[in-house]
């Protein structure tokens, strides 16, 4: 391969840089998001549905309208309300600022005293 060709496959393999518009969240769920357990140790695998659960995901990206979402911040959101979208073989999720119920982030500073 010529000089070109290498560069060309490392531009590939580098990340995209996207810009969210209006007041959307580009969030990517963590892959050990599968299997859990509950708090007596029965394992729950991936497949089963409970339902209305809520779901944890970490913010990528935010939109310029978005005010209390920032870039690293862990969300709660219901996993029924967001668009799948898959950057350079990534799977990320598209919300919207409404749909986020929590946030749980370092520089919270006047928050409700929860932690999770």
């Amino acid at each position: 391969m010529g000089p070109r060709a290498t560069d060309k496959i490392k531009q590939k393999e580098s990340k995209q840089p996207i810009t969210m518009l209006s007041d959307r969240i580009l969030v990517q769920i963590p892959l050990s998001e599968g299997e859990r357990r509950s708090r007596a140790g029965i394992l729950i695998p991936a497949t089963a549905q409970v339902s209305k659960r809520l779901s944890w995901a970490e913010a990528v990206a935010v939109g310029p309208h978005v005010r209390s979402v920032k870039t690293g911040d862990t969300v709660l959101f219901n996993p029924e309300d967001r668009y799948e979208v898959d950057v350079r073989g990534e799977e990320y999720l598209i919300l919207r600022e409404r749909d986020i119920h929590a946030v749980a982030s370092e520089r919270i500073q006047d928050g409700t005293g929860l932690y999770l």
